[in-house]
């Protein structure tokens, strides 16, 4: 019986074939493209850097391999601090983003006063360059004397990025929930569920699903900023490096946090677009491949 006979093994027909070997050819033909006007524009930055007048000057302030290496550790230490500001800024901001948006997009005519509060929250804290957030919240607090205040720096410059990120996350989260179509809810209330069932069920799960990429991007940014507590005091990666320069001013402690930043930024900015690629949020040429 046809059932019974064993499955014949596909054979690709010569002109399946031909189409393979020409698309292999053409990736290659891509990779050494790109190979090669990488080490033409590598090479010709080198030459320019290293023909400088100012290049000997320059090499003996900033790269000192020996200064380099003896001051990892101490930074180390530092970028421990900043890890963690990064990780309870970024929480807190993505918590309190959510619930800013929701906040922000109700219909009750009652809760009027909360959606212009989140208004004016947003555009401030928006509109305002986090330097000088971090200025006033780090400066302007403890001068208020409040005794339930923390009044260290690491605390007052996570509080002044929870500020920046969530205003900005909010506005994320809202475009996000505006995406939802109106279907969707109106589905939702004829299936008997509350206001609050479909926003909770409904609603926020795909309005997540929409921005996850912009939220992603938003956590590696954070990631950078918390380096900005160094400004209100915070004994963190860039303010060992300053306290370092202060004594003999070779400024290779700043490379060296700098490459410690880009030790966790690199990797994370590599996982979210892998992450975003996987899930098919990168478009036509992510999937694809970005050399062609």
């Amino acid at each position: 019986m046809a059932a019974d006979r064993p499955a014949a093994a596909h054979e690709p027909t010569e002109q399946a074939l031909v189409r393979a070997a020409y698309r292999r050819r053409g990736r290659r033909r891509s990779f050494l493209v790109a190979l090669a006007s990488t080490v033409v524009v590598a090479a010709l930055a080198w030459w320019v850097l290293v023909s400088s007048p100012g290049w000997e000057r320059t090499r003996e302030a900033f790269f000192d391999p020996g200064r380099f290496v003896e001051m990892l550790p101490a930074l180390a230490d530092g970028l421990w601090l900043n890890l963690r500001v990064w990780v309870i800024a970024g929480v807190i901001s993505l918590v309190l983003g959510l619930l800013l948006a929701i906040a922000r997009t109700t219909t009750a005519p009652a809760l009027f006063p909360l959606r212009a509060a989140v208004v004016a929250f947003v555009d401030i804290f928006r509109g305002v360059p986090v330097l000088l957030v971090l200025l006033v919240v780090g400066f302007g607090l403890p001068a208020l004397r409040l005794p339930w205040m923390p009044i260290q720096a690491a605390f007052l410059g996570t509080l002044a990025l929870v500020l920046t990120y969530s205003a900005y996350l909010a506005e994320i989260f809202r475009s996000g929930i505006e995406a939802v179509h109106p279907a969707q809810v109106a589905a939702a209330r004829a299936l008997g569920l509350t206001k609050a069932q479909t926003t909770r069920r409904i609603v926020v799960p795909q309005a997540v699903r929409n921005v996850v990429p912009a939220l992603l991007n938003m956590v590696v940014a954070l990631q950078k900023d918390s380096g900005l507590i160094s400004i209100l005091g915070a004994v963190d990666a860039i303010r060992v490096a300053q306290i370092a320069v202060s004594g003999d001013y070779n400024f290779t402690p700043y490379v060296a946090a700098g490459f410690l930043f880009l030790l966790v930024s690199i990797p994370l900015t590599r996982a979210v677009d892998a992450y975003n690629a996987r899930r098919g949020w990168r478009g036509a040429r992510g999937v694809a491949g970005a050399i062609r």
